[in-house]
């Protein structure tokens, strides 16, 4: 056993959309994996979701939206942590896109999408791959 310490993951629902099952679901399967995992519940502000990242210092933000909101809530976090210094964080996104805004969310840095369908044990696969603890000031 190494002295890493456990990923600390924030699963947030922005926006207005309050249908939260989904990621309610990917919150409990990413504990179960081991991670430690932090939910905002639905209705955030992007600033509320780089605010409590912030203090919680997460090394993955989950963002789950289905009402259509993500190229207003996803670039706004996206500067938000550029803004904070914060751009280490790995942001992710889940939910119902349209296939053709995949490309834009992933330019302005979202490390990834996943879209109905997509098995729990793929998405803690992927995390266990692609996100590393940050190295956070003491």
């Amino acid at each position: 056993m190494g002295n890493e310490r456990k990923l600390r993951i924030l699963v947030a629902k922005p926006g207005l959309d309050g249908h939260d099952r989904g990621a309610r679901i990917i919150a409990r399967a990413l504990r179960d994996a081991g991670f430690e995992v932090i939910y905002t519940g639905c209705h955030q502000t992007p600033e509320q979701i780089v605010q409590t990242a912030l203090q919680e210092d997460v090394d993955m933000i989950g963002l789950s939206i289905l009402s259509g909101a993500h190229n207003y809530s996803f670039p706004r976090i996206m500067e938000l942590l550029k803004e904070n210094n914060a751009e280490d964080i790995v942001v992710v996104g889940g939910g119902i896109f349209p296939l053709e805004d995949i490309p834009k969310l992933k330019s302005i840095g979202i490390k990834e999408i996943f879209t109905p369908g997509a098995k729990l044990e793929d998405i803690i696969k992927w995390v266990r791959e692609n996100v590393k603890p940050r190295k956070v000031a003491a």
